[in-house]
């Protein structure tokens, strides 16, 4: 197949992001419109909550349901515990069936699962996360248009803490200078 004839997600690196934004709140629905996004995979740890905080965070209950109210369709896509994850799906506001868990990502599976429930396609969808070899990835490998956000807090696993490493020298290959 000829770099012409395949898929544009696939002429690109799968590790780059569309976007890279400073907060979530930078995300707005005049920024979705502008790229003919109607729905959003939302991460939970480091992208909307501090990981591991289970403290309010009225500021993203606030920007979530501004979002619903333009008629953006929200949905949780978590590696957290399922338990975590309830827990602020339910603080954020999500239905029972706008979210998971232990996601597994990047497996594309999870993906597909999400774009099926939220009913749009790929190309509709943004995956907003903090991590390139997760919530990167699976959105690009899925067809998605990616937006990584800088992470809310530097207290996260070992393994991701590793990764960051990895992700800065990426990040600066692309034109970012990720403090991170």
């Amino acid at each position: 197949m000829s770099q012409a004839a395949r898929p544009s997600f696939l002429r690109r690196s799968l590790l780059r992001p569309r976007d890279v934004l400073p907060h979530i709140h930078d995300i707005t629905p005049e920024f979705l419109a502008e790229r003919g996004l109607h729905g959003l995979l939302l991460d939970l740890d480091n992208t909307m909550i501090p990981y591991g905080s289970y403290e309010e965070r009225a500021d993203v209950m606030a920007w979530a349901a501004t979002l619903r109210r333009s008629g953006i369709r929200l949905y949780m896509l978590s590696n957290a515990t399922g338990k975590r994850a309830r827990f602020w799906m339910e603080k954020l506001g999500f239905e029972g069936a706008e979210g998971v868990g232990m996601a597994g990502k990047p497996h594309p599976r999870a993906y597909r699962i999400a774009l099926a429930q939220m009913q749009l396609p790929a190309h509709q969808v943004g995956m907003v996360g903090d991590q390139l070899f997760t919530d990167v990835l699976g959105g690009n490998l899925n067809g998605m248009h990616t937006i990584l956000v800088h992470p809310l807090a530097g207290n996260s696993l070992p393994h991701t803490r590793m990764a960051r490493t990895l992700e800065r020298a990426v990040l600066k290959r692309y034109g970012h200078d990720w403090k991170a």
